[in-house]
């Protein structure tokens, strides 16, 4: 998702500074203009907004507070943006450090998948201060084009798990029933023009499913693999809030089946697969 989305920073006709442990990806960007840096420090020292999109809390902290990181490079009065998805504990903690040193920070985390971030029409899921989003929404608006203000700092993080989670849910609900359906003798095509007139219609149905797993292609848009820690970290927050998720633990459970059968790199609609295998039946949309 980071480099469509450092690209199209650029397209929008910002200077951009770049660093990555991946080489090949910086050197991508810098043949497309972009200037290298060789540590987080140096892009902070480089740049007036500075975004990181990385993996997990751990990484964020690391690069946000660690050794080279941006804290000790960044300039007084930039705004630093992470637009991973994490926890928002994590998000906080690292807030509270820039603010010390009188840096404002805005988390927003994006929703759509890859090819939506080669279009620059993420959804921007944003948390921090009026003031200092004001700042930074010219860049942001070069990556997305559905902008929700959440709340405070943090605030971005909480909506993207909460709609991760539930995401997932729809998917491993669509899953089974189609899979039950067609185990029983129902046509795919039948079931989803009823489904359509129904409640038991949803955008996994409508848009995900039919786009990748109901043709058969498990290719990542989006890795079963940060499907799992995104849900992982949603229900870390369900407990700490006191809110009971069974479906959500149930559709972790079927994330952990996939990952010990190897589909960490298969796009989230592997959990088809995975139900698909146990019925020993194949859900597939007939050719046009």
């Amino acid at each position: 998702m980071g480099a469509p989305m450092a690209s199209n920073v650029m397209k929008g006709g910002h200077r951009l500074t770049v660093f990555d442990v991946n080489a090949a990806a910086m050197e991508t960007l810098a043949a497309a203009g972009a200037a290298m840096a060789h540590s987080p420090k140096e892009v902070a020292a480089l740049t007036d907004v500075v975004i990181t999109m990385l993996p997990d809390g751990p990484d964020v902290e690391r690069v946000a507070l660690g050794p080279d990181g941006i804290i000790e490079g960044v300039r007084p009065d930039s705004i630093y943006v992470d637009m991973s998805t994490i926890d928002p504990a994590t998000t906080r903690k690292v807030g509270a450090a820039m603010a010390r040193k009188g840096i404002a920070m805005v988390d927003s985390p994006v929703g759509k998948t890859a090819e939506f971030a080669v279009a620059g029409k993420l959804t921007l899921m944003v948390g921090g201060s009026v003031e200092a989003i004001a700042r930074c929404r010219p860049v942001l608006d070069c990556m997305g084009t559905d902008f929700f203000h959440c709340g405070e700092l943090g605030a971005g993080e909480a909506m993207k798990l909460i709609n991760n989670l539930l995401a997932t849910v729809l998917l491993e609900a669509s899953a089974e029933a189609l899979v039950a359906g067609v185990r029983s003798g129902l046509a795919l095509e039948t079931m989803l023009s009823v489904m359509k007139t129904t409640m038991a219609w949803n955008n996994q149905m409508a848009m995900a499913m039919q786009k990748r797993p109901l043709l058969g292609d498990f290719q990542p848009g989006f890795m079963l693999k940060l499907a799992h820690k995104d849900c992982r970290l949603a229900l870390q927050m369900y407990e700490s809030l006191g809110v009971t998720a069974n479906a959500g633990r149930a559709a972790l459970a079927s994330l952990n089946e996939g990952r010990a059968k190897g589909m960490d790199l298969l796009d989230v609609g592997a959990l088809l697969k995975l139900r698909e295998e146990e019925a020993q039946v194949e859900v597939r949309l007939r050719p046009a």
